[in-house]
């Protein structure tokens, strides 16, 4: 049968372009399909017409709108859907085994993520209910009613919400999911590695319901996501520390990028520090290492060498496995270069004095490894003696961490911007400190593995105050 073909999707409508990419498999360079790419002047275009996909989910009320969302979640995770243009269907074992394929993550890890992304399509309403702080949602249809009594009307922002995606993890897409139930298309340029869950995503959107007007798929180039920026009221962006700085005074985009993500002991737990190694071992390795809420640092006020020893202890032997072996815990790297920087990276750092990888001692062999075909990282703890050094304050595509001892008292005042925070104290003075503390995006008090989040209270943004914005209203 021949390769599948993944159109550009514009407002909904396949389009084949003359210029594709090959997604391939990662391990053997097989050819997995072909995506038509579009240029900057086909953004710009289409995104003049925007209105049209604003105008065609109006159509629906938010309730309609979010039993469309739980049917399509039920599609994305059971159905066998339409894949690209030239006749081609997707099972979910084969959307499975082809994301694996040209990602490098593991069955296990792609089956999870699409658990998480089915619970948050089939669970919009709380989600919105928590979002809007109990608004009743028909305020949305009608653009006014009343909350606590009080008379209140809501705005969209945008037109449209731009998606530059990344190609590390499939459950980023459930950030953009409420927005088609909120009435906002979405213009989505997907991930070089990654086409498959937005376009799955859509697919499931369409068969269940929703217009398909209300969706665009432009894979491009970096002058077209700049045009997907550029012209989208509003933005999710998904990138690295550049990328975040790039955008960081840019009000209309959301920038997703490392989270520094850590774990907090304090004074008063230290003492029972082995009874929480099973929560830092899970905040770190999960999923890969490969999202921004998996903890990157583990902060204690004694005991660093001890810790950061027993942590080492259970991570240093993992090794990559089978891509379906179900006690897979590495993902292979899709782009070898990027594991070779990370790996040349820790490599380099480790020259400076104050630093070490305690992991060498529990893993046979380096930290690079090939594996069938493919390219992995195995887990890497550093144990950072002098707690400034350039690795305490470092995040990777892969299961890394590091341990350092800061006193109690001076944890706050050091740990910079932090997505996740899990602070495991019951002091309540401490407590109230990380309360007061603006640099955490999310807290969470007691031994919580920073990878548990609660769909209702997200843990970076909140998307319906990114795109509704409430304005004052009195009607006579």
């Amino acid at each position: 049968m021949s390769i599948p073909h993944l159109p550009a999707l514009r407002k909904g409508r396949p389009y084949e372009s003359l210029d594709k990419v090959q997604v391939k498999d990662h391990k053997t360079g097989e050819v997995c399909a072909e995506v038509s790419q579009v240029n900057a002047g086909i953004v710009r275009k289409d995104l003049g017409k925007i209105a049209e996909a604003r105008a065609a989910l109006k159509k629906f009320t938010v309730e309609q709108l979010i039993e469309i969302t739980a049917k399509a979640g039920d599609l994305f995770l059971n159905g066998t859907l339409p894949l690209g243009d030239k006749g081609h269907t997707q099972s979910p074992q084969e959307y499975i085994a082809t994301l694996s394929r040209t990602s490098g993550l593991p069955h296990i890890m792609v089956k999870r993520n699409m658990t998480k992304i089915h619970f948050a399509m089939t669970n919009m309403k709380m989600i919105l209910n928590g979002l809007t702080r109990g608004l009743d949602l028909s305020v949305i249809d009608r653009g006014f009613g009343t909350q606590a009594g009080c008379p209140v009307s809501y705005f969209p922002t945008t037109k449209s919400l731009g998606l530059v995606m990344p190609s590390n993890s499939p459950a980023v897409n459930s950030l953009w999911l409420p927005s088609i139930a909120l009435k906002i298309p979405v213009v989505i340029k997907p991930g070089r590695e990654e086409p498959w869950t937005p376009f799955r995503l859509i697919q499931a959107f369409i068969a269940a319901g929703a217009p398909a007007e209300a969706f665009g798929f432009y894979p491009t180039d970096h002058e077209g996501s700049g045009e997907v920026v550029k012209l989208s009221g509003r933005n999710l962006v998904f990138g690295d520390v550049n990328i975040a700085k790039m955008y960081e005074n840019n009000p209309a985009v959301q920038v997703h990028g490392p989270g520094w993500s850590k774990i907090i002991i304090g004074e008063d737990k230290i003492e029972n520090w082995k009874e929480y190694i099973d929560v830092i071992v899970s905040s770190i390795s999960d999923n890969g290492g490969r999202s921004c809420i998996n903890a990157s640092a583990v902060i204690v006020p004694k005991y660093g060498k001890e810790i950061a020893t027993a942590i080492a202890e259970r991570l240093g032997p993992v090794k990559p496995t089978a891509a379906d072996d179900d006690n897979a815990r590495l993902s292979g790297f899709a782009n070898v270069k990027m594991a070779d920087y990370i790996d040349s990276a820790i490599d380099n750092d480790l020259q400076t004095p104050g630093a070490e990888d305690v992991t060498a001692q529990f893993r046979d062999g380096p930290r690079k490894v090939e594996f069938e075909g493919g390219t992995f990282l195995r887990p890497t703890i550093i144990w950072c003696s002098d707690n400034k050094h350039p690795l305490a304050n470092r995040e990777f595509l892969c299961p890394y961490a590091s341990v350092l001892e800061v006193p109690q008292s001076e944890v706050l005042g050091r740990i910079g911007y932090s997505l996740i925070v899990t602070a495991i104290t019951q002091d309540e003075k401490f407590i109230n400190e990380l309360l007061e503390c603006g640099d955490i995006d999310r807290l969470n008090i007691g031994p919580i593995s920073t990878m548990k989040i609660s769909w209702d209270q997200p843990h970076e943004g909140n998307m319906f105050e990114f795109l509704y914005k409430r304005r004052s209203i009195d009607c006579a």
